[in-house]
């Protein structure tokens, strides 16, 4: 066990990065305390049966009261609203995070309504998995993933205090300003996303003409574009109008990208797509050296362990 690093935390949304956060403090002793809000009754009750809360409230208002650490679990369009009402219950001294995947639009929504004497740090953890909901999370969910801070101008023993307790959930913790932060998630996961999304969208139009082949003939490949574009919509709805910009720039560089390897296919370029191919697979190379993923074949996409 670990010496508890806040006190009271206050979880505000239950999906799945705050139920995770809920069973990794209890896990390792990291809070004394752990409040929550969702909207549903269902979510709240859930979220007392399955032991990641202690105590859950109607309003975000109430579950803010008192708290060392009031973590914003919401989508990145509700931020502005759930600041706006937990503001005056802030208690003096309490730190305001948030894991939403951008960072400009979160500030402008969230640092208008932090009164004076309360640190808000932003922040992302880099982890997730395609399921979403109170039930979906497990404690292991952050062990050697990433968490980016974005420092914010807040005090440096705020951010330090914070730190410990993502590293206490087994994370990598690296600081980041916001606009660089949007830019590299603009690369890692939110365009990928929506280029999932589209082929999908593209193999549920084909299977509309071919029946059940796309079904039935799924490669891995499509496999897991369909994972990934599992995810929650409302979720990647507000990523894409918040992160509008720099989605749309990296998106551009892919059609760009497409655009080349298309000229290669149809002017039978093999030396010029086998060059590619070998540069793009060196990434995948390095990604599984930095340990962030796994070179295991997994075809059947075994249940992680939540232990």
């Amino acid at each position: 066990m670990t010496a508890p690093i806040y006190e009271r935390v206050a979880l505000i949304g239950l999906g799945l990065i705050a139920s995770s956060m809920g069973h990794a403090m209890k896990k390792w002793g990291l809070a004394t305390t752990v409040t929550g809000h969702a909207k549903t009754e269902l979510t709240r009750t859930s979220a007392l049966e399955l032991g990641f809360c202690d105590e859950v409230f109607a309003s975000a208002a109430e579950a803010v009261r008192d708290a060392d650490l009031v973590v914003l679990a919401v989508p990145v369009g509700a931020m502005e609203g759930v600041a706006t009402e937990i503001g005056p219950h802030l208690k003096p001294g309490a730190t305001v995070t948030d894991v939403g995947s951008v960072k400009q639009a979160v500030i402008e929504a969230v640092a208008p309504n932090i009164p004076e004497g309360v640190h808000f740090i932003p922040g992302h953890p880099l982890a997730g998995t395609e399921h979403s909901g109170p039930r979906s999370g497990f404690a292991t969910l952050f062990r050697n993933r990433f968490c980016l801070l974005i420092p914010n101008g807040a005090a440096p023993e705020a951010i330090a205090r914070l730190r410990d307790y993502w590293e206490g959930m087994g994370a990598n913790v690296e600081e980041m300003d916001a606009a660089h932060h949007d830019i590299v998630l603009a690369v890692t996961s939110h365009t990928p996303h929506l280029i999932a999304y589209t082929m999908v969208g593209v193999a549920d139009h084909l299977r509309r003409v071919t029946e059940s082949e796309i079904i039935k003939y799924s490669a891995a490949g499509f496999r897991d574009f369909t994972r990934i574009a599992a995810s929650d919509p409302t979720m990647w709805r507000d990523v894409f109008l918040t992160n509008k910009e720099a989605t749309l720039d990296i998106l551009g560089r892919f059609t760009e990208e497409l655009f080349a390897l298309q000229r290669a296919i149809r002017m039978g370029d093999g030396d010029e797509l086998f060059d590619y191919f070998t540069r793009t697979r060196a990434i995948r190379r390095s990604i599984i050296e930095a340990g962030q993923d796994t070179a295991a074949p997994d075809f059947g996409r075994a249940k992680v362990d939540g232990a």
